[in-house]
């Protein structure tokens, strides 16, 4: 396991050493960003997933392809797009037919159970919602919100994009004809799984590579300081800022606190961990210069810390003492985190 750790983390240092960064560069688009994600996908072997619905219903992906086309939607209920878009999602599952499944998949970021159900009362949605945990955002490349997948029925992904448009409807229309051979793909994709960290546990032996090129690891012999783990999204301040305004403050008020922490000089090492939904390194970038961060950024592109430490809002702090034993999780703004802190790190130089 922590092979797999080192191994993927390494990989993703990497990426995000290698991405060039243009600071005049235009900001990518919705669609521009499904497009990117599904560059790697588009002809292979669709993930076979056992999906449950919020009703407790069980969809096994694998089981479908074959007999029909299956038209996944991620989606969020903070998402304008995601709202706009819903009409045309319902018409799709409504108007579906026998050899169409659609399934809409809530990506779970800062999205409860209360909040989908309450989310599809409102609307009137009536095809089955999934309320993903973070492995069908992985094993699809979830990047962006709307993100649709249109699988074939030989069970290989055929579109992934953002929009509701004309390109959407001739991938559905095409996925429903798509010759069927006879036998599914013998080398169909699949989630791997990460083991799961939470308080109590020790930190495990991973690396990361912070925006300004170094490298922090979490187990090292000549630090004997705790580690703060700060998951963020560097939109999380303006993009919610009307949809959900009290999240958006909780971004704020986090990231203030933590900065503000950082320059008292407490013996602490600090890590802020970006969320690689709708965020590039360019974003992360942005967020740096905008706020005058000071802490260390790393882009979580592949999604594996936030799904190691079952991170699904932001903001989300763990807290592990110098011994490296994850000893406080606290999800959004606490008051008290600085007496904490003090208690548990001291005043430091």
């Amino acid at each position: 396991m922590r092979t797999l750790w080192v191994a993927a983390l390494t990989l993703m240092g990497a990426a995000l050493a290698l991405t060039p960064w243009n600071a005049n560069a235009t900001p990518m688009t919705g669609h521009q960003r499904a497009e990117a994600a599904g560059r790697g996908m588009l002809g292979a072997p669709a993930p076979k997933l056992a999906l449950k619905t919020i009703d407790g219903s069980t969809i096994d992906l694998g089981a479908l392809y074959g007999k029909k086309a299956v038209y996944l939607k991620f989606w969020a209920t903070w998402c304008v797009p995601c709202r706009q878009q819903m009409p045309h999602f319902e018409h799709a599952y409504e108007t579906a037919g026998p050899d169409l499944a659609v399934i809409a998949i809530n990506s779970g970021f800062n999205d409860s159970l209360d909040d989908v159900v309450a989310f599809r009362k409102k609307l009137g949605i009536t095809m089955p919602i999934v309320l993903d945990d973070g492995q069908a955002a992985a094993a699809f490349n979830l990047r962006v919100t709307p993100q649709h997948i249109v699988i074939g029925r030989d069970g290989r992904i055929q579109y992934v994009g953002h929009e509701a448009d004309a390109r959407l409807d001739a991938a559905l229309a095409a996925a429903r004809t798509t010759a069927y051979t006879g036998s599914q793909p013998a080398s169909a994709t699949t989630t791997i799984g990460v083991r799961r960290y939470g308080v109590g546990d020790r930190l495990p032996d991973i690396s990361a590579a912070t925006l300004d090129g170094r490298t922090i690891r979490a187990q090292d012999s000549r630090e004997k300081r705790p580690t703060v783990l700060v998951f963020i999204s560097p939109w999380c301040e303006s993009y919610l800022e009307t949809s959900r305004p009290s999240m958006s403050k909780s971004c704020r008020e986090v990231r203030e606190q933590v900065d503000a922490l950082a320059k008292r000089g407490m013996r602490v090492r600090w890590l802020a961990i970006a969320s690689g939904l709708w965020a590039t390194k360019e974003d992360l970038l942005d967020y740096k210069s905008k706020y005058k961060s000071t802490i260390p950024l790393t882009l979580d592109d592949s999604g594996t810390l936030f799904r190691s430490f079952r991170v699904m809002n932001v903001p989300t702090l763990l807290i592990a003492d110098a011994n490296g034993q994850i000893v406080r999780r606290v999800e959004g703004f606490d008051a008290d985190l600085p007496a904490e802190l003090q208690t548990c790190c001291g005043r430091g130089h």
